[in-house]
């Protein structure tokens, strides 16, 4: 009964577009129908049209490494930083805390055009600080032109974006761990390194869990900053991910059947990659 409220609110604002999507995807829904053409069922042509385009699998396995990579580089850079919050004294906490809450509540495209003139060909700092240390061969490079220095500064900056909750998430985790546990282990005569790995990560296991899952699904479906880039100067068939190849199949080719079954298709592929961690998490609370 208590679920009942949510629930409701959740079926009423995701019910019906859900709804269209699906039925969208077994249509041909193009620019005539956005003009009132009535749409032509045609069943599962659309899904085989997916399925059969090699150019979807480059994407989905582009997405899948790009966001695994991210997720795991953020966790470790995040983990990092929640624990240092706990050994260092509260005014560097404080200014670290504030650094980290800047970084999150700053607007995305506030954000990259920060980050555009940051590695900027012409006048990027980036490019300043690389030849200043002796790497002349950076001088004018063009990041986004390349496609794996594209994704190395796509990278840094899904990376800047997400490490603030993972840090803010897992510090919370940490303060709840009695400092009795450390003070025994310590006595036992257990290293550092030891004890993070003994007694922190075992109680600190769920928040952990919970956080990966959510950064795997967050850096799957990332597309502001891909998008961006790409208009900044990326090729965008060598940069798609999922995101941006589902906006251009639809709103850039009008494709909108495709595109909604291209949509349930990244659903399904989220529920498949995030299963793993479900029942990591299911298995944690029965015991």
């Amino acid at each position: 009964m208590l679920l009942l409220p949510a629930l409701a609110i959740l079926v009423a604002a995701l019910g019906y577009p859900l709804y269209r999507q699906a039925v969208m995807s077994f249509q041909e829904y193009g620019l005539a129908q956005q003009f009132g053409q009535p749409p032509e069922w045609v069943g599962l042509d659309n899904y085989v049209t997916l399925v059969t385009d090699s150019y979807l699998w480059t994407v989905v396995l582009r997405s899948i490494l790009f966001c695994f990579a991210n997720a795991a580089i953020t966790m470790v850079i995040g983990v990092a930083l929640a624990v240092l919050m706990t050994m260092i004294s509260r005014g560097p906490r404080l200014m670290l805390q504030i650094g980290l809450l800047l970084a999150w509540a700053m607007p995305h495209l506030a954000s990259l055009t920060v980050w555009q003139w940051l590695f900027d060909s012409q006048y990027g700092v980036i490019n300043w600080l690389l030849v200043n240390l002796g790497l002349d061969g950076f001088a004018g490079h063009s990041w986004l032109i390349d496609q794996l220095s594209f994704f190395v500064v796509a990278t840094v900056i899904v990376v800047w974006m997400s490490v603030p909750f993972v840090a803010f998430a897992v510090y919370a985790g940490l303060t709840q761990v009695p400092d009795e546990l450390y003070e025994a282990a310590e006595i036992d005569g257990a290293s550092a390194w030891a004890r993070f790995r003994t007694v922190t990560v075992p109680l600190v296991k769920p928040v952990l869990l919970i956080v990966a899952l959510l950064q795997i699904i967050w850096d799957l479906k990332v597309f502001t900053q891909i998008f961006v880039l790409q208009d900044a100067g990326g090729i965008t068939a060598q940069t798609n991910l999922i995101g941006t190849y589902i906006y251009r199949l639809g709103l850039g080719e009008g494709e909108f059947g495709l595109a909604a079954a291209a949509s349930w298709f990244v659903l399904l592929l989220t529920v498949v990659l995030s299963l793993y961690y479900v029942r990591v998490l299911v298995r944690e609370e029965d015991l």
